[in-house]
């Protein structure tokens, strides 16, 4: 299984950046450069492409169940799917930690465009999935797209997702229900509270906050529900639609198949994805 995700991930990897951004000069980057996938069928048949973005505590990268495999599977329905492997926050690497992650998030979904305008589709939307600390970094592309944080950005591609699924997301930066380990790789040690309001993003949400479809497990430990309920309860205010699916046994990081309930979250995600 490991030769064969090797392979496949050796067929479809591409390069996202000419020169790396926010990087010191003194920097050893080590393993810690972005990478990034693409999963584009013989047979496109759908017209929603995903940008996937696997969890990890924004200090590792949960890159088979949460990346490779979701991936694989919106391939096999029909959907143009890329993965991104973004940085981790890492002060002696980069000038600004706080911004990595979201700067290679805007960067692969600008790519991303790129690369399925060259197939000539139309009438397509391009959303996001993410997992855990990847689903705070996608609730970050989908709260933050009136900022550019790559100015050499241009061409005219959206930085706005049509839509996002945000599985089992943190999406809380404040105490009692963010995820201590996400906050501290991500704006720590030494917290200010203007970070706390950046990058809390159930506090960014506005009126073209684009709708979205979350997934989380009532004893979840790692990541409490509570952030999907401040997330839903945001929309709800500015009247973005959304969906929340619960699942009541499941804990944290089950990825596509939660082995202690029978309901299909994926499933629904696309029905629900597919009405929009």
């Amino acid at each position: 299984m490991t030769m064969f995700w090797g392979m496949l991930q050796a067929q479809e990897k591409m390069q996202l950046y000419d020169v790396l951004p926010n990087t010191l000069d003194t920097a050893d980057l080590k393993n810690n450069i972005p990478e990034f996938y693409k999963y584009i069928p013989e047979n496109i048949t759908k017209d929603k492409v995903f940008l996937i973005l696997p969890g990890g505590g924004y200090t590792h990268h949960a890159m088979d169940h949460e990346g490779h495999q979701v991936a694989l599977r919106l391939k096999t329905l029909g959907y143009c799917a890329f993965v991104l492997k973004y940085r981790i926050p890492a002060k002696r690497q980069q000038v600004d930690k706080r911004i990595a992650p979201i700067q290679d998030a805007q960067r692969a979904f600008v790519v991303m465009q790129q690369e399925i305008y060259k197939l000539k589709l139309q009438n397509l939307k391009f959303g996001v999935i993410g997992f855990s600390a990847g689903g705070h970094l996608a609730s970050t592309l989908s709260t933050h797209f009136d900022t550019n944080y790559l100015p050499e950005l241009s061409g005219g591609y959206s930085l706005r997702p049509d839509f996002s699924v945000l599985v089992y997301p943190v999406i809380s930066m404040e105490d009692g229900v963010t995820h201590n380990g996400s906050k501290q790789s991500l704006i720590g040690p030494d917290v200010k509270e203007e970070d706390v309001v950046r990058f809390s993003n159930e506090k960014n949400i506005k009126e073209n906050t684009p709708p979205a479809f979350l997934i989380h497990a009532k004893d979840d430990k790692v990541v409490s529900i509570e952030n999907s309920y401040r997330y839903t309860t945001a929309l709800d205010r500015y009247g973005i639609k959304n969906y929340l699916f619960t699942f009541e046994l499941g804990g944290h990081g089950f990825g596509m198949n939660n082995k202690m309930e029978s309901k299909d979250w994926f499933r629904e995600m696309i029905n629900w994805i597919e009405q929009l």
